[in-house]
């Protein structure tokens, strides 16, 4: 399998094969292969690519990939880093949040990737496994401690390679601030420098590592599927075809599902396929609840409502919605803003794969905890997972006369849902983020905002930063600045939980710790649905270590 590469600038990537073995473009050319597959796999995201890449390694498994999505292939936004914000809304399911009681009843255009590889083809390639403490909740949340950091940490090895920068470029200095005039770093009592964010330790101002290789987006449908992995005879990838229920098989006294019924996304065709072995549901936090509810599975009240019949009471399918809020805080500056000749850096990548367009820019990060002392704590209890896991993530998204910086809440306690409105499996579902909906969430971004504008009021800014035009959470009137948070802040796509894993027997929760189906036999979920509570990370990582494991976890069972 081709390995996930990632750190520091850029990150090497196996190149996609221009030559398949099957990679089907649309439904219609499933009925000419007419094969059994033993494992088949719905979604082609990071979840989907790396379990379907591994379990294909053994030549006894035949599988089969869906993905409702085109290729990622020759589309050049997704491939250049510096293009991720130009990518077309072709790639993207077009989801609309239900209005925010939180944000003042806004509704937020969502951005969920339809295309294979999934998010990791149109994100921002941020690296970041998060804290320990995360990976350790997991094994709190499910009662079963395999799901550890110590225990994930080699899987994470495994998924990853470290390379040089685009280039050739020594970035070996890069790790040492003493040589980066990282001053502030070295003089803030709060925000120290940090070799390594992924080290399970991630607060501090640290570099930004990236899923980025040769200069190109190093996504799952590159790293995972790329290279010859395509090419075996046992793996077959179908495209632009959307899967509409789980189906139960008739002849089962247990409720048995390893049927899926797939719709072609341009002919309208249907048919079903049914595993041997396993359905997998790799559809994402909405794509996943969505795809049960439609087949029945979730709370038996709220589907009757929408006229979907029940097979399998699970409440909480698609309950416990968690996600990264973040709103923005600026400055006035002595800066000057130096334009990228974008026709010229174009040139220069298609030539050789360097120049500015191989990064997103945005070199570094800084993650923040909230002081001990803070007064929101007297109310409420502190919902990081650990000392090890920070509250507050610090963005700089701009530096010239004015410096903008993004202020995001890891440690949200709001929780939202994602519904179905209707019986019909192929109407959007209803997402709703849940955003500051717990009083906890307001006040902690407040702190952030004061953290964030304490570094820059330290002495390596000094002549350079002219005032802080906010909103100031310290000058305002506080219904002022909420109001302000309100009307600007948005999400960073990264949501988890709705449909998490639980101790065995328990009756909350979807999956058991082996992300089985609770009370369903031969279907699973691997993907970000079944991360309890957000990390305080991007969510990529988190995601590729949960199917690297669940990839084990399979073979084990087979």
């Amino acid at each position: 399998m081709g390995k996930l590469t990632s750190i520091l600038v850029g990150l090497i990537a196996l190149r996609a094969s221009l030559g398949h073995g099957r990679v089907l473009e649309d439904l219609e050319r499933l009925d000419s292969v007419k094969e059994s597959y033993d494992f088949v796999i719905v979604g082609g995201g990071i979840g989907g690519s790396t379990v379907a890449s591994r379990l294909s390694e053994n030549p006894r498994f035949n599988v089969l990939l869906i993905e409702a999505g085109p290729t990622n292939e020759g589309v050049i936004d997704i491939a250049v880093p510096g293009f991720f914000r130009n990518i077309s809304s072709t790639y993207s399911w077009g989801h609309v949040t239900t209005p925010q009681i939180g944000l003042n009843n806004r509704s937020l255009p969502y951005n969920q990737a339809r295309v294979l590889g999934g998010s990791s083809s149109h994100n921002g390639m941020v690296y970041t496994r998060g804290s320990s403490d995360d990976f350790d909740l997991w094994g709190k949340v499910s009662e079963d401690r395999s799901w550890s950091w110590k225990t994930l940490f080699p899987y994470f090895l495994r998924n990853e390679k470290l390379v040089p920068p685009p280039g050739g470029r020594d970035a070996s200095g890069q790790y040492d601030p003493q040589f980066h005039a990282i001053k502030n770093a070295e003089q803030s009592k709060e925000i120290k420098f940090n070799l390594d964010v992924n080290s399970g330790k991630p607060s501090g101002l640290i570099w930004l590592q990236s899923t980025i290789g040769n200069g190109e987006r190093c996504s799952a449908a590159v790293g995972v599927l790329g290279g010859k992995v395509k090419e075996r005879p046992n793996l077959t990838i179908l495209l632009n075809t959307q899967a509409t229920r789980v189906l139960p098989s008739k002849e089962s006294r247990q409720l048995d599902i390893r049927t899926v019924e797939i719709v072609s996304v341009s002919s309208g065709n249907k048919t079903t396929v049914t595993a041997k072995k396993e359905l997998i549901v790799s559809g994402g936090a909405f794509g996943t609840p969505h795809l049960l509810l439609n087949s029945g599975i979730g709370d038996k009240k709220e589907l009757e409502d929408v006229k979907v019949k029940s097979i399998h009471h699970l409440p909480d399918v698609g309950k416990g919605l968690s996600d990264h809020l973040a709103f923005q805080v600026s400055w006035s500056a002595n800066g000057v803003v130096r334009p990228v000749d974008t026709v010229a850096a174009f040139e220069e990548w298609q030539t050789n794969r360097t120049g500015p367009l191989t990064e997103i820019g945005v070199h570094q990060l800084m993650f923040a905890r909230i002081p001990p002392d803070a007064l929101l704590f007297k109310e409420h209890r502190d919902p990081a997972a650990g000392p090890n896991s920070p509250h507050i993530e610090i963005v700089v998204l701009s530096v010239g006369p004015r410096i903008l910086a993004s202020v995001g809440l890891l440690t949200p306690k709001s929780r939202g849902t994602v519904k179905i409105a209707s019986n019909n499996p192929l109407d959007k579902p209803l997402v709703d983020l849940g955003y500051l909906t717990h009083p906890f969430d307001l006040l902690a971004l407040k702190e952030g905002a004061r953290i964030t504008k304490r570094w820059f009021e330290g002495s390596a800014y000094e002549g350079f930063i002219t005032g802080f035009l906010g909103p100031d959470p310290d000058t305002l009137p506080e219904r002022e600045f909420n109001n302000a948070l309100k009307a600007g802040a948005g999400t960073w796509w990264h949501p988890v939980g709705t449909a998490s894993i639980s101790p065995k027997g328990a009756k909350h929760g979807v999956l058991d710790p082996e992300l089985k189906v609770k009370g369903v036999k031969g279907l699973r979920v691997v993907d970000a649905s079944a991360i309890p509570y957000v990390p305080t990370a991007h969510t990529q990582a988190a995601v590729y270590v949960l199917a690297e494991r669940a990839s084990d976890l399979i073979k084990a069972s087979w």
